[in-house]
């Protein structure tokens, strides 16, 4: 008889079967990253709208990303997706720092670990929903689970938002945008495909939340995982009023919401990380 798999609650959990290569990779990266980052400060750059983003807070990281809200906070404001928007829209100079905070995928932990840190500093976020893997837990050795989110665990489930979480979420001043129906990437689909995951995501979660105003493609990376001359486009035609990107950087007086830079982050990474990344205007 085989034993139940248990909720991924802690992210050694979820990393637990990583090769030794690519652990040794990731601590080279960190190393370089930290020897880079001395005597970087993030007040040191400003006029900009930077958008953080995360895939998961699970527990054994939610003490490490309320730090980074914190330090972030000292630093800038936290703004809405929909401020965030229009302030790229409206032309005006950006006076300050702002940062407006994303999470893709919709994964449990963004419930039970993000959640309670961003209601207890008033910090907005928008997560970007894949649609129709809502309330879903996918077992360890589900294929999805490995190869579209590169999930490592052992014996625990990667477990998704249910439509009750994402309402009681909404409740709390978040706001949801979509992630396509399935994780597709665009650039190997037609424009067929590509327009019915936008459409059919966005349909779904009003049904469910009541809006969807907002695109991320899965992946995320321009002329890689999307076509920036023909998808952004689509999302325009479905009713979108931007799309998120997942190529690097901050955002300026007049950029295009329809190709919004983002960095993205670990809850378990320590300051100098983001002195790096935001440092850099």
């Amino acid at each position: 008889m085989s034993i139940p798999s248990k909720p991924t609650r802690r992210y050694d959990e979820f990393t637990v079967l990583t090769p030794v290569k690519s652990r040794a990779r990731d601590a080279a990266r960190a190393l370089a990253i930290r020897m880079l980052g001395l005597g970087r400060d993030i007040g040191a750059s400003t006029d900009w709208l930077r958008f953080p983003f995360y895939h998961h807070v699970f527990d054994d990281e939610r003490q490490g990303f309320a730090a980074q809200m914190d330090l972030l906070g000292n630093y800038g404001e936290f703004i809405s997706i929909d401020d965030a928007v229009s302030m790229l829209e409206g032309g005006a100079p950006i006076d300050g720092r702002y940062f407006c905070l994303s999470f893709d995928d919709g994964l449990k932990s963004c419930f039970d670990g993000a959640l309670p840190v961003l209601v207890e500093r008033d910090i907005p976020a928008v997560f970007y929903l894949v649609s129709g893997l809502v309330g879903q837990s996918l077992e360890p050795d589900d294929p999805v689970a490995r190869q579209v989110f590169g999930f490592k665990g052992a014996g625990t489930t990667l477990d998704f938002l249910s439509w009750d979480d994402c309402r009681k979420m909404a409740a709390s001043g978040m706001t949801f945008g979509s992630h396509t129906c399935n994780h597709i990437k665009l650039s190997e689909s037609d424009a067929g495909t590509a327009r019915r995951e936008m459409a059919e995501s966005k349909a779904v979660i009003e049904r469910e939340v009541g809006a969807c105003d907002h695109f991320c493609p899965p992946y995320g990376i321009p002329g890689l995982h999307y076509d920036p001359a023909r998808d952004p486009d689509l999302a325009r035609a479905c009713g979108y009023q931007s799309f998120a990107t997942g190529a690097r950087g901050a955002n300026h007086s007049g950029g295009d919401p329809f190709a919004i830079r983002r960095d993205q982050l670990l809850g378990n990474w320590g300051a100098y990380q983001l002195q790096y990344f935001f440092s850099r205007g």
